[in-house]
């Protein structure tokens, strides 16, 4: 598989020739789709809650008499049925939402993205990203001189500069291969990729 190989400009340069074991896979739309939901659940951090009938602070005395009002019966405010009341079954903060993905399915799964990738042109490889100083701007005039507004950045090594010149951008995220997560490469429309970095990909996901 050749990928693009772009200059300071933006401008494909040469072609990069990348490992097919992990640029040049078929798509798998259901494997991709099981890998991004995982990864979005195993991220949830659980810490919703709601209280059930016995958490609510309402009184235990019955709000009116059984029977000669023509109501519903009732026993306590803190009923389901009534507003204010507690939850029938309640969001708690110990509930567990992992999905287990093995290695096999997740390497299989971002190499797929990666092909995926490159088939749409984009997916580059870049010499490298380096700023002299950590300013934002620098980086950020870097980028529109490549004409990129939405942008992944996989480097081998993030160094401060890069990594507090890159932090406050949106649609920039720099990050180091062992780092580089399905969400974001389905997210953002153009990935570069350093040319150290492509090595590790290869290790990682061949």
């Amino acid at each position: 598989m050749q990928l693009e190989l772009l200059n300071d400009q933006g401008q494909a340069t040469s072609k990069y020739e990348a490992p097919e074991t992990v640029f040049g896979r078929e798509y798998n739309e259901d494997l991709v789709h099981q890998v991004v939901v995982a990864f979005q659940a195993n991220a949830r951090q659980g810490t919703r809650a709601q209280k059930d009938r016995e958490q609510v602070k309402h009184s235990t005395k019955k709000p009116f008499k059984q029977k000669g009002t023509g109501r519903a019966r009732a026993g306590m405010t803190s009923s389901p049925l009534w507003r204010g009341g507690g939850r029938i079954f309640p969001n708690m903060p110990d509930e567990n939402f992992s999905q287990k993905i093995n290695k096999k399915m997740y390497r299989a799964g971002m190499a797929s993205i990666f092909s995926q990738l490159a088939r749409e042109g984009r997916l580059a490889v870049v010499d490298s990203i380096t700023v002299d100083s950590p300013k934002t701007k620098a980086l950020a005039a870097k980028f529109k001189a490549m004409n990129l507004d939405s942008v992944l950045v996989i480097s081998d090594v993030v160094d401060e500069n890069l990594y507090l010149a890159s932090r406050n951008l949106v649609n920039v995220l720099v990050v180091e291969p062992r780092y580089a997560d399905p969400l974001s490469l389905v997210h953002y429309r153009k990935v570069l990729v350093t040319k150290a970095a492509m090595d590790k990909l290869k290790e990682m996901f061949a």
